[in-house]
């Protein structure tokens, strides 16, 4: 069991949060919720030994093992992928080894009655009950099972580190942490860098085979499959359920309710005893009740109600003029980069008006396909837009296209048309940027800011086919709802590429799967296409295809 006891981080005279205490059981999967800036990536980091907290400790097990995936990290660059996974049994490698030094030192040795000799024995002998009394894991097969369910392929165990992608790094050091086993996993967007395979894969591993753990995530649907508690950090202190997100909300509804209720009597109470106060106030005989009042009005502990978003916020995508019957069509499409084939005789007609979903491991051609779409790569066959195309695109790159000499406000008031130009800061503020932060040039923006500021950017140009590849990942979760409500209503067609169930949910009519170097169309929804493909993959890595 771990032990949260009083913690509190105070910094610059503010408390982010204060007397923060629970504990962690073993099997227990938690998610820990609460807006942006809330402190729920700083209590994750004490909890992780990365950061001090300004008052209180976390207590745990001498032997405890705590693993932390933070949100961004690079592994190091001097081997292979294999061998960088293989370090998550590194102690277990160098007891073996020692072992093996110390007996070809009995081996070679004749002093066999001296004292040193004696205690390489004895070292001997105590290494070799903590080792053999390891469970006996066939270890290279767990490392490979652990990085083909992350989204590798056998070839790319032999490839050095250096030559991945920071999402593809994230991911070699998530099997490190999931081979060790830990007690207590923690994890912050743990889905952002990976396909939905592999997180479908990671829910199962999470679910089956992990003890503790603790995440931060703005996948509704992971967290939701995952969790059995849910602790919310809100305004300096938190409040635990055992409940998963989705029925947390319901329960926090409950409680702001009865906050309500409670906030209301006492205001009630407070102004009862302030009329009495002034009416009676120099009246001797009233004089001690009056004082009396006064001192319990002054101790009195007003009741918060909890901060909660109720703006009704809702952006629509400005009307463009109506594009051709077929916005893209494509023919025996190939493309190869050296002997590498991504995709070949592929086709596609997207209609009108019709929302597709493309899906696959990464990889296998889908943010390629999107680039011979917008004609940014050469491709073998036939890609085309139909008539009248007005393409709004989001690249995963897009953050890096933004003008960083402008302003955030400027940024958005330059593309802004009509009415919408006066409710540019609260759609900025739906987006996390309030208060002087629209002042703030892009140029100083992290990368998920800038792509918070892509994103609403794209929503306030009139466009008729819209391309989003992995617009989500760094929303949260009631930005996420914003952009879906405005998805939901775009007349116009949609191409999209995300690994958020939750948020393809309801979204596309039709999937595009790359796979295998072919694009297989299935004319069916993404919910179904997931439950019908789950054990499909499940069972492919499994087997170590």
């Amino acid at each position: 069991m771990i032990s949260v006891d009083n913690l509190a981080v105070e910094f610059g005279g503010q408390t982010l949060f204060s007397d923060v205490s629970f504990t962690i059981n073993p099997n227990d999967k938690i998610a820990l919720m609460g807006k942006n800036g809330a402190g729920k990536s700083t209590m994750m980091k004490i909890i992780a030994g990365e950061q001090k907290a300004t008052r209180g400790n976390v207590r745990f097990p001498k032997d405890a093992v705590i693993a932390y995936l933070p949100q961004h990290l690079l592994t190091e660059d001097n081997c292979t992928v294999f061998e960088e996974a293989s370090k998550a049994f590194a102690h277990v490698f160098a007891m073996r080894d020692e072992m093996e030094a110390l007996n070809k030192q009995l081996e070679t040795r004749t002093d066999y009655e001296s004292d040193e000799y004696m205690n390489i024995i004895t070292k001997v002998s105590d290494l070799g009950e903590k080792y053999y009394a390891l469970e006996d894991i066939n270890y290279d097969a767990e490392v490979e099972k652990a990085l083909r369910g992350l989204g590798f392929k056998r070839e790319d165990f032999t490839r050095q580190t250096s030559e991945f992608s920071g999402g593809y790094r994230m991911r070699i050091e998530l099997a490190k942490i999931l081979l060790q086993k830990p007690d207590l996993i923690l994890l912050d967007e743990p889905t952002n860098h990976i396909d939905i395979e592999s997180v479908i894969w990671l829910e199962d591993f999470l679910i089956n085979k992990a003890n503790a753990v603790m995440v931060i995530s703005h996948d509704k649907a992971f967290i939701d499959n995952i969790t059995n508690r849910t602790i919310e950090v809100t305004m300096g202190r938190i409040y635990d359920y055992k409940a998963n997100y989705s029925h947390y909300l319901q329960l926090r509804e409950d409680r702001r309710a009865h906050q309500i209720k409670a906030y209301n009597e006492q205001q009630k109470f407070i102004a009862d005893n302030m009329a009495f106060i002034e009416r009676f106030k120099g009246t001797y005989s009233k004089t001690n009740q009056v004082n009396s009042r006064e001192r319990m009005l002054e101790k009195l502990e007003i009741i918060e109600i909890d901060e909660i978003d109720t703006s009704a916020l809702k952006l629509r995508f400005p009307p463009a003029q109506r594009s051709g019957d077929y916005p893209v069509t494509v023919k025996d499409l190939s493309k190869s980069y050296g002997d590498k084939v991504v995709f070949k005789n592929a086709n596609m007609s997207i209609s009108r008006g019709e929302k597709v979903s493309f899906v696959g491991r990464n990889g296998e051609g889908k943010s390629t396909m999107i680039k011979a779409i917008m004609g940014e790569i050469d491709v073998e066959g036939h890609c085309a837009l139909g008539h009248n195309v007005k393409v709004g695109y989001f690249a995963q790159n897009q953050a890096s296209l933004l003008d960083e000499g402008l302003t955030i406000f400027q940024t958005v008031d330059e593309v802004a048309e009509g009415d919408i130009r006066t409710q540019i800061k609260n759609i900025l503020g739906r987006f996390m940027f309030k208060g002087d932060d629209i002042d703030k040039k892009v140029s100083v923006l992290s990368g998920g800011e800038k792509t918070r500021l892509a994103m609403v950017k794209l929503l306030l140009e009139p466009v008729n086919l819209l391309i989003l590849d992995e617009p989500t990942n760094h929303l949260d979760l009631k930005s996420k709802d914003v952009l879906k409500e405005a998805l939901m209503d775009f007349d116009g067609t949609l191409i999209l590429v995300s690994h958020d169930r939750d948020f393809l949910q309801g979204l596309s009519q039709k999937v595009f799967e790359f796979k295998d170097q072919r694009v297989i169309e299935h004319y069916e929804t993404i919910d179904d296409f997931l439950a019908r493909n789950r054990m499909e993959h499940l069972r492919e890595i499994n087997l170590n295809k």
